[in-house]
C-alpha cells in the first residue's frame, strides 16, 4: 500500500499531516509534480517530477496507483478515475470520494466553471483553515486504519 499525492496543488500543512502518518505506518509516499519539489527527510517519501502540461501529473497517478493505494488529490477529474477503477481518493479537506458522490462532485465543478468563464461568479474554494486540517488528519487517520485491516473506507 502507497499514498501518492497530486502535489501540484496540495497544501504543504497536508503533505506535512501525510508525511507524520506515513512515518507513523512506515507506509510510502509518492509526490507527483511537474515541477521540482523539496528534498524530503524521509525514506518512505519519494516524488517523481513529470513532463509539463494539462494533466501530466494526474495521468501518471491514475496509471501508476493500484486500488490498494490512497490517492490524495483535490482534482475531482483524477478522483472520478481513481473511483472509476477501484481505488481510493481523499480530499485535502478530508472528504472521501466515492462511486456515490464523484459524479455529482464532477457535475458541480463543471457548473462552476462555466459559471467563472461566463463572469456571473468569482474566485474558487475558500482556503484551507484549521477545521479543514483536522478534518482532513481524523479522516486520514480513519481511510488508512480500514485499510490497513483490509477494508475499503465508505
Amino acid at each position: 500500500m502507497k499514498i501518492w499525492i497530486d502535489a501540484d496543488a496540495c497544501p504543504r500543512i497536508i503533505k506535512e499531516i501525510v508525511f507524520r502518518a506515513s512515518q507513523r505506518l512506515k507506509l510510502p509516499v509518492i509526490l507527483v509534480a511537474n515541477k521540482s519539489l523539496a528534498k524530503h527527510n524521509s525514506s518512505l517519501v519519494s516524488s517523481v517530477v513529470v513532463a509539463h502540461g494539462s494533466d501530466v501529473a494526474d495521468d501518471h497517478i491514475a496509471e501508476q496507483a493500484a486500488s490498494d493505494d490512497l490517492v490524495i488529490t483535490a482534482d475531482i477529474p483524477l478522483a472520478a478515475r481513481i473511483v472509476a477503477k477501484g481505488g481510493i481518493a481523499l480530499d485535502p479537506r478530508g472528504e472521501l470520494y466515492t462511486e456515490e458522490n464523484v459524479g455529482e462532485r464532477l457535475a458541480m465543478r463543471d457548473l462552476m466553471t462555466e459559471l467563472r468563464s461566463g463572469g456571473l461568479i468569482q474566485g474558487g474554494p475558500a482556503q484551507l483553515g484549521l477545521t479543514d486540517r483536522q478534518r482532513f488528519a481524523s479522516s486520514l487517520d480513519r481511510t488508512l486504519t480500514l485499510m490497513l485491516r483490509g477494508k475499503r473506507p465508505e
